[in-house]
């Protein structure tokens, strides 16, 4: 490794992300990260070819998998082949492996939207006026689509997960660097996901959280738990992003954002020290 750690930071910075600006979050983060490190920036499907001629792979603001699932799939084992270090690791148990992992918590007995993937788990639903059925790999409602409780014994299970339509107060996030959490932001509008607010979560709040930070047993890297605040007060898991979760950054107070990159820069250093190559 020479003396400043060389980083490829994978980012679409022109992806249109509804209600987000990946290229704004990325470029800010870049800039402030070459303080310490050597960055050159690529789209994620040139990482696979570029990725050996630097200390690590940092993936970021890269989009929704789905859409280049080959040469993400391709990434992956030209990573674990070559030994190369990627942050956040390629050993997640959450999104970035598919959102099969919903189904599991939910038999688990984890505080999780109830989710099936198999017709002869429908007595693990609620009742309920409409059902979500969305792809196993989705990503920012691509492929979603809501039917009614008589049309689920109907549908083609093996791709596809089921779960109640809620009935919601507001959705939050609690954003992550290794296990230390950052901050928190929440929307209050539930139709608008992404017009967000600081918020200050309680005690049980965070213990909510942490519960899915140390299921995912990721010893480096950024992870997001999504949550939505029921009627009756309690918070169900709606989603954990540990592939690249967008922060919000431009949402947050400059003390916490300057946190966040203090914090962002000691996790990558801590990485590159002592981190597995995939």
């Amino acid at each position: 490794m020479s003396a400043r750690p060389s980083l490829l930071y994978v980012t679409d910075l022109a992806y249109p992300a509804r209600g987000r600006r990946y290229g704004d979050e990325d470029v800010f983060l870049t800039a402030r990260l070459r303080a310490d490190f050597d960055i050159a920036l690529c789209h994620p499907l040139d990482a696979a070819a570029l990725m050996d001629r630097f200390d690590a792979v940092v993936v970021r603001n890269s989009g929704p998998v789905l859409h280049y699932q080959r040469e993400y799939d391709a990434f992956r084992d030209r990573a674990r082949a070559g030994g190369i270090r990627v942050y956040n690791p390629l050993n997640g148990r959450a999104d970035m492996a598919g959102k099969g992992y919903l189904p599991e918590l939910t038999a688990a007995g984890y505080p999780v939207i109830p989710t099936i993937d198999r017709p002869r788990h429908l007595d693990r639903l609620p009742e309920s006026d409409q059902y979500a059925v969305k792809p196993r790999t989705g990503a920012d409602s691509i492929g979603l689509t809501f039917v009614a409780r008589d049309r689920l014994a109907d549908l083609a299970y093996g791709d596809i997960l089921v779960q109640p339509r809620i009935d919601f107060r507001y959705e939050v996030s609690f954003y992550y660097v290794d296990d230390a959490f950052q901050y928190a932001l929440h929307a209050p509008d539930p139709g608008r996901r992404w017009v967000l607010e600081p918020y200050e979560p309680s005690a049980a709040d965070l213990v909510f959280a942490r519960r899915f930070i140390d299921w995912n047993t990721l010893d480096h890297g950024i992870q997001r738990v999504d949550a939505c605040r029921t009627r009756d007060g309690s918070l169900l898991l709606v989603e954990l992003e540990d592939l690249n979760p967008y922060l919000s950054l431009d949402l947050v107070p400059d003390r916490t954002r300057d946190a966040f990159v203090t914090r962002m820069t000691a996790s990558l250093h801590h990485f590159l020290e002592t981190g597995p190559r995939t």
